[in-house]
């Protein structure tokens, strides 16, 4: 494997790699794509993963966070051979908004707000998969402190599998695509090299640990990080292919 040269590749490669999850039996799949603003292209990405499902047929149910956008995505793609609606609200709970013909959920960009619905969501499913489509769950899981935000995680985010993660950062990359371990990459002069295989999800203060070490192997408490690097073409790239969802 190795670091995907644009959003475009990227999101092909998620794709691929989201079959591969659900082939080998994973239910609750997230595919995180963490990149400035690619929530504001949420309804484009979710109509190109939607593919992914035609074999369940009428099975599939899209999910938006709200009414307002699950409206939009109705009024933007017309006719569709899947379902679209809402996460609910306290008046009309996500019980109602799903059925029990649906065979795949689809949740498109859920944030930290409706982490608890999509839980339950997760509990009403059943054996039935559930795909989060760029979740936004990160403020949960890093800032989250005391014993209700260690709950939730030890009950509900560890259970989630990420069938592709995709953090590119300005002098390295994360990434996992499934079923591979978790790959950081540093920037070279022309390509990416790879520094680290790791079980889990390498972040904060391990990744800074990670990185630092690559660049000074001598020095392991050095100072320079890969934020003093950069990669213009990768960033460019990912920001022309944005624009472009957007048209």
């Amino acid at each position: 494997m190795t670091v995907p040269p644009s959003l475009e590749v990227a999101i092909r490669e998620a794709m691929t790699a989201t079959e591969r999850a659900l082939a080998a039996g994973c239910q609750r799949i997230q595919i995180e794509l963490v990149i400035p603003e690619i929530a504001l292209q949420a309804q484009s990405l979710a109509l190109q993963f939607t593919s992914l499902f035609e074999d369940y047929g009428l099975g599939l149910r899209v999910l938006f966070p709200d009414t307002g956008a699950a409206a939009l995505a109705r009024r933007d793609w017309g006719e569709t051979w899947f379902q679209v609606s809402d996460l609910g609200s306290r008046y009309t709970p996500v019980d109602r908004k799903i059925a029990e013909t649906d065979q795949v959920f689809l949740v498109v960009s859920p944030s930290a707000v409706e982490v608890q619905i999509v839980e339950h969501l997760c509990t009403l499913a059943g054996d039935r998969p559930v795909i989060l489509l760029i979740p936004q769950l990160e403020d949960v899981s890093i800032v989250g402190i005391g014993y209700a935000a260690r709950q939730l995680r030890e009950r509900f985010l560890s259970t989630l599998v990420s069938s592709y993660y995709f953090r590119p950062l300005e002098g390295a990359v994360v990434l996992r695509s499934f079923p591979s371990p978790w790959q950081v990459y540093l920037e070279q002069e022309e390509d990416y090299q790879l520094i680290a295989e790791e079980p889990q999800k390498p972040a904060g203060e391990a990744l800074e640990i990670l990185i630092q070490q690559a660049l000074n192997p001598q020095e392991s408490n050095a100072s320079p990080t890969a934020s003093s690097i950069k990669k213009p073409g990768l960033f460019a790239s990912m920001g022309r292919f944005l624009r472009a969802l957007n048209q």
